[in-house]
């Protein structure tokens, strides 16, 4: 192994788990990783001078930090990057290729937000039985279809931070036209706390500013759930 090899294993070895693809994969769920470190982890090994997840983020730049961008190039543009042989560029792609595929299935499967109930159904995958608080948001089509559901961010045990420019940065984006705010508690404490309310009429303000309609903010609990737009706050 080279001199700038071995530094570079060294450098990694030293990061914390939480910052490797991988183990953060394992350890926070797919939501919590970048779309880098997700290219990362197909691209699984880097260059002498460049870490994989280096060379996916130039990869994202390259593409305009867009997935929709990437599935279009082809396996000889992928090569133009150092480290991306054939066999790399391929299995970018198939991955991609299953995502599309995996799309077209749920295009003619959209679900429908109706109520507050339907919301908590949506949810129960990302939020049941987990020990420590998430903020998510869900996407919705004119049609109130769930278009994508987001994490937002991962806490404690009793809070988790909201940068609400990243809410509706990701609304624009996906081309939303509405949204919905959930988050857990995994105490099973129904009642939103005075945080909780603050925050939820700083969301609906931005959304409204920016013709973005928040519907409703869930509190989601494994054995039932509270609604705002119910409680008729929102």
């Amino acid at each position: 192994m080279s001199k700038i090899a071995y530094e570079n294993r060294l450098k990694i070895l030293s990061w914390s788990e939480e910052d490797r693809p991988r183990e953060k994969f394992m350890f926070k769920g797919r939501t919590a990783l970048s779309d880098a470190e997700l290219l990362a982890i197909l691209i699984g090994s880097g260059t002498p001078n460049r870490s994989a997840v280096d060379l996916a983020k130039l990869i994202m730049q390259s593409c305009k930090d867009n997935i929709n961008e990437l599935a279009k190039v082809t396996v000889n543009d992928l090569k133009k990057h150092p480290g991306i042989g054939e066999a790399k560029a391929v299995t970018i792609l198939a991955a991609l290729e299953l995502g599309r595929r995996r799309n077209d299935l749920i295009g003619t499967q959209k679900r429908k937000i109706t109520n507050s109930k339907t919301v908590y159904e949506e949810m129960k995958p990302y939020l049941l039985d987990k020990p420590h608080e998430e903020f998510w948001i869900i996407l919705l089509n004119r049609a109130n279809q769930v278009m994508r559901s987001v994490q937002i961010s991962v806490g404690g045990v009793s809070g988790t931070a909201v940068d609400i420019k990243v809410i509706f940065k990701l609304a624009v984006d996906n081309l939303a036209s509405s949204v919905i705010l959930v988050h857990n508690h995994p105490s099973g404490q129904l009642s939103p706390s005075a945080a909780d309310c603050t925050l939820t009429r700083q969301i609906k303000e931005a959304g409204r500013l920016l013709d973005m309609p928040v519907l409703d903010h869930m509190i989601f609990t494994d054995n039932g759930y509270y609604s705002f737009k119910d409680e008729g706050e929102m």
